[in-house]
């Protein structure tokens, strides 16, 4: 009898024990779902819209290249619209003389390209499939600081890997291989390698918020993508133009620092402006009095303290749009009209 109590006993102790364990595992497993659950759920709501797109170049062919033809990198993107529409990055697309697009469900299409906008970093392609899902887009002006993100796209040819981290600041600004500056540049922890460029940057609603696009490469968790909202007035622009229409008054510039003295007589804002270093033929700084050697320090009302100062000026809505220079030359203020014109015009005229 004393046997048997003891056996119950031990018994009790056991299945106390077990419960208790068992309860503590579970709040371990609810703390981990919380944020799986989240990485989860946004990897397999987009995981179907992700590509990988194989950028095929004039050269040496191999077996499965046509001939003349060989693979000359890969890159990521995502279709955004349900006649499919693809976004990726300019760079990932530059040059390539075919593309190839492979789905999530392992599909092949060839695909074209609608446009590119280097200033940007982005690129539309287009293909021709039935049974596609595009992405939701969020709105990456409600994003915030330290918020949960996840990174999918094709890592050094790793198909449809996803990575995931936090969103480390907001508002940084980027260079592009045109030499403008991207501005509202989301600036992440998730992982990025090189392949991952043009995949999508995800919230935990599966919304995407931005196109992955750099790393810095010596770097551990620096990496940054374009915000969205910059994305989709860039594909508007490509998908009904081609091209994003921009303004330009031909000059090349370079940021000097300006005496104090000229500071200090001029009053200025700032104690940086503009070197006219070259003014290219026919173009509206050609057509107007400014002359080399002349120092740009205010656009109309609003101070030029660099050469960015301008690229953010110098929009769409500026085209045709009369404005007035305010350069120092030698020791004097002088003040000169100029009418800005589409960026395209002197992209045709070098291409002629």
């Amino acid at each position: 009898m004393k046997k048997f109590f003891k056996l119950l006993s031990s018994e009790g102790e056991s299945s106390e024990s077990k419960l208790v364990e068992d309860q503590s595992s579970s709040t371990d497993l609810e703390l981990l779902d919380a944020y799986s659950q989240a990485v989860i759920g946004a990897a397999e709501k987009v995981n179907p819209s992700v590509v990988k797109i194989d950028i095929l170049q004039a050269g040496r062919s191999s077996r499965r290249e046509s001939p003349g033809e060989q693979r000359s990198g890969s890159g990521s993107g995502f279709i955004f619209t349900p006649d499919g529409f693809i976004l990726t990055n300019s760079h990932v697309v530059h040059e390539a003389s075919r593309l190839e697009v492979t789905m999530a469900d392992g599909r092949h299409s060839e695909a074209q390209l609608i446009g590119s906008d280097p200033d940007t970093d982005l690129a539309v392609l287009r293909i021709n499939l039935a049974n596609i899902t595009p992405v939701a887009l969020g709105d990456s002006q409600k994003i915030r600081v330290g918020q949960l993100v996840v990174a999918i796209g094709n890592p050094y040819g790793f198909q449809y890997s996803v990575t995931a981290g936090v969103i480390s600041a907001l508002s940084r600004s980027l260079r592009s291989a045109s030499g403008r500056l991207i501005d509202n540049i989301i600036q992440t922890d998730a992982a990025l390698n090189p392949g991952n460029s043009g995949g999508p940057l995800v919230n935990s609603r599966g919304e995407v918020i931005g196109v992955n696009t750099a790393v810095i490469l010596p770097a551990q968790g620096i990496c940054f993508a374009i915000a969205i909202n910059t994305a989709k007035f860039v594909a508007g622009q490509l998908i009904k133009e081609g091209r994003v229409r921009r303004s330009y008054i031909g000059v090349a510039g370079q940021d000097v620092q300006l005496h104090r003295r000229l500071v200090r007589n001029f009053n200025l804002r700032a104690s940086t402006g503009v070197l006219v270093v070259s003014i290219e033929s026919e173009s509206p700084a050609a057509k107007s009095v400014l002359r080399e050697g002349d120092l740009i320090i205010r656009y109309d009302n609003q101070t030029i303290a660099g050469i960015d100062d301008l690229h953010r000026i110098l929009t769409d809505q500026q085209v045709g749009v009369r404005a007035i220079l305010t350069v120092i030359r030698q020791s004097d203020s002088v003040e000169i009209e100029i009418i800005p014109e589409d960026s395209s015009r002197r992209e045709i005229r070098y291409r002629n």
